[in-house]
């Protein structure tokens, strides 16, 4: 037998007497959804009391709805909401002539793409490889923990024991310059360069990209009211000669740049940051998948070369394990430290504290080097294959660009070759901010080895000379 819903609200405000009002509000709540097929409603006597209205008055709405094939009454058990053979959608009031700021009107929203014909999405690592039981068992083992001491942990900044892995577990991997108290936990690297702009963006400023580069950042730069200029990539990273003078603030992705894959050298990595010192500017360095390397030694980040403190580190650990744990973080000099606690704080005040617990444990206890390892060595077999295919069959169509890290690979298809989109592979026009750049962005977090063959087959089938 279905248990009773919860409280209705039925509002007796309106036209028609009591029986009627509460009539339409019932057939309206069945007719969108709210009350869905199967749910047994309160007796008439509840819900009566409830309304404060007589018995009678429910009881006479009942009845006009069972006869009308709303309701079923079944004798002993209750009266519950019959088939649905109709239907209509409930939807927010219009708003009239209430609109949102002009800036929003050019701030649209990456869709999410579902998988096609063969699985080249990218940014998604692959489910199957994260340790999900041990994962469970960390989360319920934390969440008895919380339990017993929900008062703790109030810091917007994060949970404690999960700051002091972080800085840490970056600290030995990525020789990032930072203490517990440095590091601030986000929901996801996004929210970190939200609580960024809030503090540093003022409406009209300048702010420098990559380009092309990662559409999320610039269109949050954008909605938070500065003028975003694409600055542009070559072999060597980001142009740091072609950042316009307005510009106070730049972000870049240096260890791998999204989307091409090209690491920023090491020149052009001290000429950025002799350009914040000289210029008085921030670099906000986003270092989203750099734990997955194939070959070559990693390049020191930024942050580890900044002495003037000058640079914002971002990661996150959607890429590393799942997207779907939103966790990440932000690594700022100590002059900014005060502003975006306070931003964090007013934002969301904090976090999901059991998931924080739990990746503490998982990092102190070693396991997300362990499935790095493990995930690394599944990468580079498909990042392998795909690289030595693309070299021996599509070289008379594509020149592909060199990457040693990540979970994708970018390449552009040469002035001689035609394309035919194929709807399952990305285009770089789509990470384009001014210049159409004509290329692909293959990604293999989520695609099974025995898959890329016979979809790179496919994808070759689209170029003609």
């Amino acid at each position: 037998m279905s248990e009773a819903i919860g409280p209705i609200h039925v509002s007796l405000a309106g036209r028609g007497d009591r029986t009627t009002r509460i009539y339409g509000e019932l057939k309206d709540a069945i007719l969108d959804g709210r009350l869905r097929p199967g749910e047994r409603l309160p007796p008439t006597r509840e819900l009566a009391q409830r309304l404060e209205v007589a018995r009678n008055t429910v009881a006479a709405a009942y009845e006009r709805l069972t006869a009308e094939g709303f309701l079923t009454a079944r004798v002993g058990a209750g009266t519950f909401v019959g088939p649905l053979s109709q239907k209509r959608r409930r939807s927010a009031p219009a708003g009239g002539d209430v609109r949102a700021r002009p800036i929003w009107a050019s701030v649209k929203p990456m869709t999410a793409q579902p998988p096609g014909t063969y699985d080249f999405r990218v940014g998604l690592p692959d489910w199957r490889l994260f340790p999900l039981e041990t994962w469970r068992r960390l989360v319920a083992g934390e969440l008895r923990a919380a339990v017993l001491r929900s008062a703790d942990y109030r810091d917007p900044m994060g949970h404690p024991a999960l700051r002091a892995a972080i800085a840490r577990y970056i600290g030995i991997s990525r020789s990032v310059r930072a203490s517990a108290g440095d590091v601030l936990v986000t929901h996801g690297a996004q929210q970190g360069l939200d609580l960024i702009s809030r503090v540093l963006i003022e409406p009209g400023a300048c702010v420098a990209v990559e380009e092309p580069g990662y559409p999320p950042a610039r269109q949050l730069f954008q909605s938070h009211g500065a003028s975003v200029v694409g600055v542009p990539v070559d072999a060597e990273g980001l142009d740091v000669s072609a950042i316009p003078r307005a510009a106070k603030l730049v972000y870049v992705t240096p260890s791998h740049q999204f989307p091409t894959g090209t690491p920023m050298t090491l020149s052009r990595r001290t000429a950025l940051l002799e350009w914040a010192q000289r210029r008085g500017g921030v670099i906000i360095e986003d270092d989203y998948d750099s734990e997955f390397r194939y070959s070559d030694r990693p390049l020191e980040p930024l942050q580890s070369l900044d002495r003037a403190g000058r640079v914002i580190y971002v990661g996150s650990f959607s890429k590393t394990m799942l997207p779907m744990l939103r966790v990440g973080f932000v690594i700022a000099p100590g002059s900014l430290q005060p502003a975006l606690h306070a931003a964090k704080q007013l934002a969301d005040w904090r976090g999901d504290l059991v998931t924080q617990g739990a990746l503490a444990r998982f990092i102190d206890d070693g396991l997300l080097s362990r499935h790095i390892r493990k995930a690394t060595r599944v990468y580079a077999a498909r990042h392998e294959l795909i690289t030595t295919t693309l070299a021996k069959d599509f070289a008379p169509f594509l020149d592909v660009v060199p990457s040693v890290a990540g979970l994708h690979l970018c390449a552009y298809v040469r002035p001689d070759a035609y394309y035919e989109p194929v709807a399952w592979i990305e285009p770089l026009a789509r990470y384009s901010l001014e210049t159409v750049h004509t290329g692909l962005v293959i990604g293999f977090g989520v695609i099974q080895l025995d898959q890329i063959t016979p979809g790179l087959r496919r994808l070759a089938r689209a170029f003609t000379r």
